[in-house]
């Protein structure tokens, strides 16, 4: 089966602006908004009006275009200096998920490796670098979905943890482009979409991708997932992932971590998808990840109405560390690595370095 050529692709830049799908409105509203300057862009990913790690990275990188155009009439080392303040302000937006920071650091590459450049020849270079970063992403995913959909047996039903589709990358997803990749084949898959709260992505933003795309799913609160593994109706998990320590930890969302508990008292397999770009070595182990700290009012209101009583102390981490032997193995563009995580991982990052060398 071919992707529905009506999909509402996340992120869309027009050559002079960039333009984001609201995912605070979905289901309910398909909503655009565009925008000119690297600071709404910068409070576009503050609010989660784009999220996901791939996503924010290519948001993030064509933020830096965005700042680039404001700064292109300036002197070139006000103009680097400018791109560094435009930096630091994108990374000031969400502390945990890694593509963030590690498409900036792309981005400020550019700049850095061409010391004699003029400001004109540093735009049209960094337009093109996050214009690669896009495509690579949509390559990319594609590529990881094909890698784990050989995970995915015929008659399974795959369990899914907040939201790792086209929504949260440019295009295709990493954990829902293993079930997209496993529904192409033809393989008659049922998904279990967790609602993830409080922030409701599965119910939100998973569901309504199985549903534009017609892919059997059946919508569940995050305290069913247990009895649904009881009653022998999921036969895997795959989820996404916003940091992988270098050790395989993995930091994803909340809620994550009970997930992968369940499925190991219950012998299911459990996958993480994510791109290299989402594993940090500088990282030794999860205990290191930071994680964020979102608004009480996410757990306290439901859609501006508040649900819980006045004075009650709120914490709202809006992701969580899985260890890495709770990981059945982790679906890259390079292939499915497994334990001993540590050993893995830096043999595939060994693998991509004479990938890119050839």
């Amino acid at each position: 089966m071919g992707d529905p050529a009506n999909r509402v692709r996340p992120i869309t830049w027009t050559g002079e602006r960039l333009r984001l799908l609201d995912q605070t409105k979905l289901p309910t509203e398909i909503l655009e908004h565009e925008y000119r300057d690297y600071q709404s862009v910068a409070e576009a990913i503050r609010t989660m009006i784009v999220r996901g790690a791939p996503a924010i990275g290519a948001s993030a990188a064509y933020g830096m275009v965005l700042g680039a155009f404001e700064f292109r009439d300036r002197p070139r080392d006000e103009f680097v200096t400018g791109m560094k303040q435009v930096a630091d302000t994108l990374a000031e937006t969400r502390p945990t998920a890694v593509n963030l920071f590690w498409a900036l650091r792309r981005m400020l590459q550019v700049i850095d490796s061409h010391p004699e450049a003029e400001v004109e020849e540093l735009v049209q270079r960094l337009t093109a670098e996050a214009d690669a970063i896009a495509r690579e992403d949509e390559e990319t995913c594609r590529r990881i979905g094909d890698n784990g959909a050989s995970l995915i047996k015929d008659g399974d039903g795959v369990l899914t943890h907040c939201n790792a589709g086209a929504l949260a990358t440019v295009d295709y997803g990493t954990a829902l482009g293993v079930i997209r990749s496993a529904h192409r084949q033809g393989k008659k898959i049922h998904v279990y979409v967790d609602e993830t709260r409080p922030y409701l992505q599965g119910a939100r933003l998973t569901a309504w991708e199985m549903v534009q795309e017609q892919i059997p799913a059946t919508l569940i609160t995050d305290s069913m997932a247990g009895w649904m593994m009881q009653q022998g109706r999921i036969q895997a998990a795959v989820v996404g992932a916003d940091r992988i320590a270098a050790n395989g930890d993995t930091a994803n969302k909340i809620g994550t971590y009970t997930v992968a508990v369940l499925c190991k008292e219950h012998g299911i397999p459990f996958y993480v998808a994510a791109p290299l770009s989402t594993i940090d070595l500088d990282i030794d182990s999860g205990q290191e990840i930071p994680i964020e700290e979102r608004d009480p009012r996410e757990i306290t209101h439901f859609y501006d109405r508040r649900i819980a009583p006045e004075g009650i102390q709120v914490a709202n981490p809006a992701f969580d560390v899985t260890p890495a032997e709770y990981i059945t193995g982790i679906i890259t563009e390079l292939g499915v690595v497994k334990a001993p995580y540590r050993e893995s991982i830096a043999a595939l990052f060994a693998k991509a370095k004479e990938k890119a060398n050839e």
